[in-house]
């Protein structure tokens, strides 16, 4: 109570809990009894979510997430975002007497490139006043390794020293990389640092091909590299770095543009010749009106008539 006077009694609730709900009396005692009731409601604004995995995102397969706000009042609404649009969700609510526990679930189809994808859920709330509580997640997708040798670039001669390495993707990502040369034994002189295969005084006897392997718990993938050791004094052709097929490509280009000038050069010819010979014709009717009228003699009836020849 913070004020009591004759005409004015006020109080003041702190710290305010759902338990203050309810009905509040102010009572007049004079020779009747008078009284009102105000009746206080409590929100309770929602914690910022939690997310929780109910299935493992496996390559190929489902991921099941699960948003959660455990007490709110009124029940809160959840949204599932991704790249700026809402995912739908199986929308769940519990009464917990005078709170409620609502979760939101979604189910997305991933794939590898879908690893490390940003989602997150949003709860809204009358006592946030517009705001919202987020919880950002992401996606860990699980997927086998893959495997990819990265070659050296060159010639290799005797005398020379190779190294390899084995460039290893996955999740989780391999602890170890395997080196092994197909139907034979690893070189004496070959050193293995982490995912790096190294040959140092390269010699023919080396020639082969050699392998890489990596494994986790959702498969198995491995690379191959066949070794090439020349004697020091070998002539090896090189091949020239653009593709014949390109080649190719561009001298058919060239020959269907030639035929093609070539077609319309005597399309305007025969065009062009057509329309000479139309006119000669026509000179030669004329010319034909002229001997027959010189043939059947001047008829005075038709009258004078002069012709240019």
């Amino acid at each position: 109570m913070v004020l009591f006077t004759p005409r004015l009694v006020r109080i003041t609730l702190t710290n305010v809990s759902v338990s203050d709900e309810g009905g509040y009396f102010c009572q007049l005692y004079t020779d009747s009894t008078h009284h009102q009731v105000a009746t206080l409601s409590v929100l309770v604004p929602p914690e910022t979510p939690t997310v929780e995995v109910k299935q493992e995102a496996v390559e190929g397969g489902e991921a099941e997430l699960t948003c959660v706000t455990p007490r709110s009042k009124p029940a809160a609404t959840l949204r599932w975002i991704r790249n700026g649009r809402e995912l739908p969700g199986v929308v769940s609510q519990q009464d917990n007497v005078k709170t409620f526990s609502v979760s939101s679930t979604i189910r997305i189809p991933v794939e590898r490139k879908d690893n490390g994808a940003a989602l997150s859920c949003e709860a809204f709330h009358p006592a946030l006043a517009g705001q919202r509580r987020i919880r950002h997640y992401r996606l860990d997708v699980y997927f086998a390794p893959t495997v990819r040798i990265v070659p050296p670039s060159g010639i290799l001669r005797e005398g020379d020293s190779l190294s390899l390495t084995c460039s290893v993707t996955g999740n989780p990502l391999p602890r170890n990389t395997q080196w092994s040369k197909i139907n034979d034994t690893l070189p004496e002189r070959a050193e293995i640092s982490g995912p790096t295969l190294q040959i140092s005084r390269l010699s023919q006897s080396h020639n082969g091909t050699y392998l890489c392997q990596a494994q986790n718990n959702y498969g198995r993938a491995a690379d191959h590299y066949t070794l090439l050791v020349y004697d020091p004094g070998a002539v090896v052709e090189t091949h020239s770095a653009v593709p014949y097929a390109v080649i190719g490509g561009v001298l058919a280009l060239l020959v269907f543009t030639v035929i093609c000038v070539l077609i319309v050069t005597i399309w305007c010819s025969v065009r062009q010749k057509g329309s000479y010979l139309t006119h000669e014709a026509s000179g030669l009717d004329e010319h034909g009106e002229v001997q027959e009228a010189f043939l059947n003699g001047n008829d005075a009836s038709q009258g004078k008539k002069e012709y240019l020849l």
